[in-house]
């Protein structure tokens, strides 16, 4: 019986030796890489060449490069104008050409990337010549952040690592009612925005700024985007009674990176002029030299020279009542007779005429009269209609409580971030 189980065994470890055998000899099948698709295009079939446009470069010396004769590039720029002018190609843009596989690379295919979106698409690999613009999917996410400010607006947002286009965006809202030179160390802000990625991963902007709240002196200053009328399809920002945050005149010429000088003051010592009492009638500004000037309401160029102290000044006539003027310009951006919208760059800020540091010293008139801009009460824009007022009250009601949701960043959270530049504390949440 022993010997019958040892000659079993022996026969069993034979055969499974035998199938591993037949098993090892068996091919292991790999998987077929899947193709790779360009703006629908099958890399498989061609060479791919990525580059950069270099200074002097043109669409013809690129194509001439990858073997394209002239006369067929002239035939390409022809019958793509509509479409694509050759000639606007730009130092440093991206592009892709695809090429054939022979042993003389030809290109088939010309790929301009005018940003990461939005692409125009040449295809001359056959007889037909064809131009098509190509834009690549956009996902659209909503964000929240809310911040806490210990130095300036910007530094905040920079500090949050938001691009300075929301800053901007943030500034033009409240650029009618709020000061940016006198936030307040512990002042703070709500953004509810958009941002949009392609293929979920590579930043190309920022969408909406639906809502905002800036906490400022202890008071919540919201603001909503809103489209009343929807055949103009125009968005402004309302607060939560519906009055339109957009005024007749901004605070400042100046964004925000900024800060007030001098004010407006009749009995003022000035001692570039021996410490004598001179009247200021205006309202210094300070800034680096270039700092974009604003004209701070729409009108009409009627000054734009060089004269004596004012250095370079531009002066704009709003309507019958006021007009504004702003001197020491580094450069004008304008001339008399141009009509100018508010918020549009007049020029830059710089040292011209009689001045120790570079600003924009901004004046006021009412009626003829200088005065002082901050203690005027200056024409507001027209509320809401009250047909719109239920719809955006309705609307409103669910990004109060969106905003109000979202928590300010706490004590323990603030001392967490010693390390950010000029103690800026903020708290995000996607």
């Amino acid at each position: 019986m022993k010997n019958i189980f040892i000659v079993l065994l022996t026969l069993l470890a034979f055969y499974s030796c035998k199938e591993a055998k037949k098993e090892a000899k068996i091919p292991i099948q790999l998987e077929k890489p899947k193709p790779v698709f360009l703006f629908g295009y099958n890399l498989d079939d061609y060479n791919v060449v990525h580059d950069t446009i270099e200074s002097g470069e043109s669409f013809g010396v690129i194509l001439d490069r990858h073997h394209i004769m002239y006369p067929k590039i002239n035939k390409i720029a022809t019958l793509v104008k509509d479409t694509f002018d050759v000639r606007k190609v730009r130092y440093g843009k991206p592009y892709t050409i695809l090429t054939s596989k022979d042993s003389l690379p030809k290109a088939k295919v010309f790929i301009y990337k005018h940003n990461k979106v939005t692409a125009t698409v040449i295809d001359f690999k056959d007889s037909t010549i064809s131009a098509y613009k190509h834009r690549k999917k956009i996902k659209t996410v909503e964000k929240e952040v809310a911040g806490k400010i210990y130095s300036s607006l910007s530094v905040t947002m920079d500090s949050l690592g938001l691009q300075p286009s929301l800053t901007n965006r943030v500034a033009d809202i409240y650029g009618w009612t709020l000061d940016f030179y006198k936030l307040q160390k512990g002042d703070k802000f709500k953004l509810v925005y958009e941002e949009k990625f392609i293929n979920d991963t590579t930043f190309v902007g920022y969408g909406k700024l639906k809502a905002a709240v800036f906490k400022h002196k202890g008071k919540d200053l919201y603001a909503y985007r809103y489209v009343a009328d929807s055949l103009k399809n125009e968005a402004e920002y309302y607060n939560e009674k519906g009055n339109m945050l957009r005024r007749a005149f901004l605070v400042s010429p100046i964004k925000f990176q900024y800060r007030i000088s001098s004010r407006y003051n009749l009995r003022r010592r000035i001692k570039l002029y021996g410490n004598k009492v001179r009247p200021h009638k205006g309202t210094d500004f300070a800034a680096k030299k270039g700092t974009p000037i604003m004209t701070t309401a729409s009108g009409t160029v009627i000054e734009s020279r060089r004269k004596g102290g004012n250095g370079n000044y531009v002066k704009v006539k709003h309507n019958s009542t006021y007009t504004t003027q702003y001197l020491h310009m580094k450069k004008r951006n304008v001339k008399v007779g141009d009509y100018v919208k508010q918020g549009d760059i007049i020029g830059w800020v710089g040292m011209t005429g009689n001045t120790s540091g570079p600003h924009v010293c901004y004046r006021f008139w009412k009626n003829g009269r200088q005065v002082d801009p901050f203690k005027q009460k200056l024409p507001t824009a027209k509320p809401l209609e009250e047909k719109y007022k239920p719809a955006y009250f309705d609307y409103i009601s669910n990004l109060k409580t969106q905003l109000d949701g979202i928590p300010y960043p706490e004590p323990q959270e603030m001392q967490l971030q010693d390390s950010i530049p000029s103690s800026i504390q903020v708290i995000a949440h996607n």
